[in-house]
């Protein structure tokens, strides 16, 4: 739907008809979303927009907590990409001054707010991995710290007195502390306030997050209302779960992939996920499209190996950050290992103490992260050495040059003296 060329107005509260390419926006903006509010209000900015020529402006609004991003935070980035690719205006918001104050979403206890320096040097790095998504000349980066600071104390108290406390209680997260008895600050109740104050400053359109972010996101709604203006839309996008199929995907946990990460650690990874939880992964972060993914599921029942489609996947996204080529050489590289070859990216370490104990050889190559764990692997049958497995715990390597390989994935040529 091109919202560049027509420049007609639309007077306020007009129903408008319903085109083909707005349907098709809409299709498009609801793949693989948890919810939309409200749905018909949003059709109606879609006709509008269209009709007007004047792009719909889209807020995402990041606290930027942590430096590094994974293929979870990009679920609702892709969203960002497609409703941007429809001609709309997308805004990646930091949350530079929200950060100090420490989203208390889904958390038991208060979260430490950061510092500036913490604040600014994450931003850079969240909007650099961030474009790897998005198309920054096509983006406007903004800062809350642009509207909220100048509010001082005043504003503050007055943009307070627009939200009940009863209502703020509403939020499970805070209920469930206030029954337990754990503390809950005061500032802590601001944020909710804050972030809606985001959407009245830039005159929101739509708002996107995580479906954990969906009181803040109805609060913005809400505060619009009082400014005058018309109520943002909400789109809510699920929680991606992690390679482990359950938790959903988080550094802490291991069951990450991160976009930054080497192409073939990244194939490796995408490759491990089981084949039903494949379908989820096309769902929420392939380009492909709906019709397409639709012929791959018809394929597998038909009889087609799910690991073909599978690679397909990891293909698909290791280029989409690192390079068509990468793509073709993680592949070679997988299937390298799959036939228990060596891969060419190994790292190299030097070691000294010869003979050395094998829980020690593997803990001080960066194999495995203690000894006690080392022995486990040996005792699982997980480890190798030049491709040999080692079954004996009590083992002493002797002085040489060999490839140690633990488990599937990690390798290391060491030359041990």
């Amino acid at each position: 739907m091109d919202v560049s060329q027509n420049k007609n107005t639309v007077q306020p509260g007009t129903a408008l008809p319903v085109s083909d390419a707005v349907q098709e926006a809409l299709a498009i903006t609801k793949r693989g979303i948890d919810e939309l509010l409200i749905e018909a209000d949003f059709v109606q900015k879609l006709a509008r927009s269209e009709k007007t020529g004047k792009p719909l402006r889209i807020k995402l609004g990041l606290d930027p907590t942590a430096p590094d991003l994974h293929l979870g935070h990009t679920v609702v980035l892709n969203k960002m990409r497609q409703l941007q690719n429809l001609g709309h205006t997308v805004i990646f918001l930091i949350g530079d001054f929200t950060s100090m104050i420490g989203d208390p979403s889904g958390r038991n206890i208060t979260r430490p707010p950061l510092t500036r320096e913490q604040i600014e040097q994450n931003a850079k790095t969240y909007f650099a991995q961030a474009s790897l998504v998005l198309d920054p000349s096509r983006t406007e980066i903004r800062y809350n710290s642009e509207w909220c600071d100048p509010l001082g104390a005043r504003g503050m108290i007055q943009l307070s007195a627009k939200y009940t406390v009863a209502r703020i209680l509403e939020r499970e997260d805070f209920t469930k502390r206030l029954k337990a008895g754990t503390p809950i600050s005061v500032h802590e109740l601001l944020y909710p306030l804050m972030q809606g104050y985001d959407s009245v400053a830039l005159q929101s359109d739509l708002e996107l997050g995580g479906t954990d972010q969906k009181f803040n996101l109805l609060v913005g709604r809400e505060l619009q209302k009082d400014y005058g203006q018309e109520p943002q839309c909400i789109l809510t996008m699920p929680l991606l779960e992690g390679l482990d199929g359950v938790e959903k995907m988080s550094k802490s946990k291991g069951n990450y992939v991160g976009i930054t990460e080497p192409a073939n650690t990244m194939f490796a990874k995408l490759m491990s996920i089981s084949d039903s939880m494949m379908w989820r992964y096309y769902d929420l972060l392939s380009f492909r499209s709906i019709s397409e993914i639709g012929q791959f599921k018809r394929e597998v029942e038909d009889g087609r190996n799910p690991r073909d489609i599978k690679v397909l996947l990891a293909q698909e996204i290791v280029e989409r950050f690192h390079s068509h080529q990468a793509a073709q050489d993680a592949l070679a590289d997988f299937n390298n290992r799959a036939k228990g070859g060596i891969p060419d990216d190994i790292p190299e370490v030097s070691l000294s103490g010869a003979p050395l104990g094998i829980g020690q050889l593997l803990k001080q190559a960066n194999l495995c992260a203690s000894t006690s764990e080392a022995l486990r692997m040996v005792e699982q049958g997980g480890v190798r050495i030049d491709g040999a497995t080692v079954s004996d715990k009590a083992l002493k390597v002797e002085a040489g040059t060999f490839v140690l390989q633990v488990g599937k994935r990690k390798f290391a040529r060491v030359t041990l003296a």
